[in-house]
Formats: C-alpha cells, sequence, structure tokens
C-alpha cells in the first residue's frame, strides 16, 4: 500500500514539476515536432505580437503628466501674449533672459489657482517637419519643465507641439526666424467660467 502511494506521489511530482518548467516560453524553443493536432489546419506564420519596451527618459525634463490634459477647456492665448519666451537656433534650452517671464507666467498662475496652462513650442520653417515637431515637444516640456521648478503643480501644466506650423512671422530671414523660435504660454479656463 505504502509503494502505491510513493509511487503516485513520485507521478504527481513529476508531472507538477513538468507543468512548471516545461511551459514556460523560454524553454519553447527545446520542444521539438508540431505543437497542434496532427489534420488541423493552422495559419504556419501566425502574427507575432510584441508589447514595446517602455521609452526611456533620457532628456533630463520631468515626463508629461499621465493626466488627460483640458482638453475640454477653453484656450485664453491674448492673456499671457506678451510672455513668450524665444530660443536660439536648434535648442530647446530656456535662456536666462527669459526665466524672468516664465517666473511672471507661474506667479500669474500662483494668483489664479483654478486656472492652468498650455506650453506651446513652435520652431522656425528651417528643418523637417517632424523634426520640427520633436523639437517644438522638447521646447514645451523645457517651459513645463521650469514651471514645475517654480512650485506649478504638473497636473496644472499641458504642452503642445506645433513645429513650424504657427509661425509669429511669415519672414523666411533670420529675423523673423527668430521671432518663430518661442514657446507660447495659453490660460486654460474650466469649462463654463
Amino acid at each position: 500500500m505504502k509503494a502505491i502511494g510513493f509511487v503516485t506521489l513520485t507521478v504527481l511530482g513529476t508531472a507538477l514539476s513538468l507543468f512548471t518548467t516545461g511551459c514556460h516560453p523560454e524553454n519553447m524553443s527545446t520542444i521539438h515536432g508540431p505543437q497542434h493536432p496532427i489534420g488541423v489546419d493552422v495559419n504556419p506564420n501566425p502574427p507575432i505580437v510584441a508589447t514595446p519596451p517602455p521609452i526611456e527618459n533620457t532628456s533630463g525634463l520631468i515626463p508629461l503628466s499621465t493626466e488627460p490634459g483640458h482638453t475640454n477647456w477653453t484656450p485664453h492665448p491674448e492673456i499671457l501674449k506678451d510672455y513668450s519666451v524665444h530660443f536660439a537656433y536648434d535648442s530647446s534650452a530656456v535662456r536666462s533672459s527669459d526665466k524672468s517671464k516664465i517666473a511672471s507666467v507661474a506667479d500669474y498662475l500662483k494668483n489664479n489657482p483654478n486656472v492652468a496652462v498650455r506650453v506651446e513650442g513652435n520652431c522656425d520653417e528651417r528643418g523637417t517637419e517632424e523634426y520640427n515637431r520633436s523639437l517644438g515637444e522638447r521646447r514645451a516640456l523645457a517651459g513645463r519643465e521650469e514651471l514645475i521648478g517654480l512650485g506649478i503643480p504638473s497636473d496644472r501644466v499641458d504642452t503642445l507641439s506645433y513645429g513650424e506650423d504657427k509661425p509669429a512671422s511669415d519672414g523666411h530671414n533670420e529675423s523673423a526666424w527668430k521671432e518663430n523660435r518661442r514657446d507660447d504660454f495659453v490660460v486654460l479656463t474650466p469649462p463654463g467660467q
């Protein structure tokens, strides 16, 4: 009787061992032969489904908020239109001469706790559309980072890149390009206000 119990435990232990180690994806390459019943029509090239790895933030900028943003809020571009900051060619670094403008935007937000702001990154017309969209995003993130550093909660600061699509000046020279390399700050108010 004890021998039958021992054999049963041995068989169950072996089955459990095979179940827990033999079915892992890393062991699948060692399994040979068909993986489906013979005679069943199976697509020999099933689609590959992969989850992309998370994107690593190597920019040093504070990542975008995971909040849905203020999509239904009313924009008021006129309120802070005099506080746009400008960037050097192909740069997203906020100049020290423009930090006082961002400090004024932060003060406005601190004095108006019921509003949010959208930082809109813009570029001049040089470069590809894709590159300028990316550069505009880096500029908007740089403005956002400055505001957060001045005490504005991240969930009150949205970003948007227009790339080269929203020029402040229509010229095609350095004077116009200088005006187009900028961040604009747009006040956002809740629906119904």
